[in-house]
């Protein structure tokens, strides 16, 4: 069962649990919930934006403001899939490198790099204390730095795709395992990257 705790007006508490059958059938409302919350007071909601003199020229790369709104409803709609190495699409999976990636294009109509160590590489750096929605949360589970990545909810609860068996989920970065495996966290509000070309001005 899933249960999703009330939070004080500065706090997002997400509560997990499983992934049963109704889980999977209430997926709608329970993603509908979660944004809610999230919205009551942890964060606000941002536009897109491109600087008109960038806007004109062609094939540069432009700076975005980018929408947490978006990128967070987007990224809880995604809790269930099954992760698959290497997936890039909902349908055949997806893992953790390619899950972000997908959040920020359908949301954001960012493009950016395919793995964790080159997402790693955009933004600004972000102290585990100034941590807010939409960061990017790395991790090293694969005996290298920056070898895994996820979306920061709030309340030390990130989105990610974990391993393979498994589904995209939300859990708790203060779980002894994250902890130890903690790399540093991404800031991309404003972050120079390329556009989707389905992107219009």
């Amino acid at each position: 069962m899933h249960k999703v705790n009330s939070p004080s007006k500065s706090r997002l508490r997400i509560r997990l649990i499983g992934a049963d059958p109704i889980y999977k059938s209430g997926k709608k409302l329970l993603v509908q919930a979660l944004v809610a919350i999230t919205f009551a007071g942890v964060i606000a909601p941002f536009s897109t934006s491109v600087r008109a003199d960038e806007a004109e020229k062609p094939g540069l790369l432009h700076r975005y403001t980018v929408n947490i709104q978006d990128l967070i409803i987007k990224g809880l709609e995604f809790v269930g899939v099954p992760y698959r190495r290497g997936g890039n699409t909902v349908e055949s999976g997806l893992d953790c490198s390619g899950f972000t990636r997908l959040v920020f294009l359908d949301s954001n109509g960012i493009d950016l790099p395919r793995t964790a160590a080159e997402q790693a590489n955009l933004g600004t750096k972000v102290s585990a204390e100034e941590l807010k929605p939409g960061d990017l949360v790395f991790f090293n589970t694969m005996k290298r730095a920056y070898s895994h990545v996820g979306i920061y909810l709030g309340n030390n609860q990130f989105v990610h795709a974990p391993k393979p068996g498994a589904e995209i989920r939300v859990e708790n970065m203060h779980q002894a395992y994250w902890v130890g495996k903690y790399n540093g966290a991404r800031r991309l509000d404003g972050v120079t990257a390329a556009p989707s070309k389905a992107l219009s001005f």
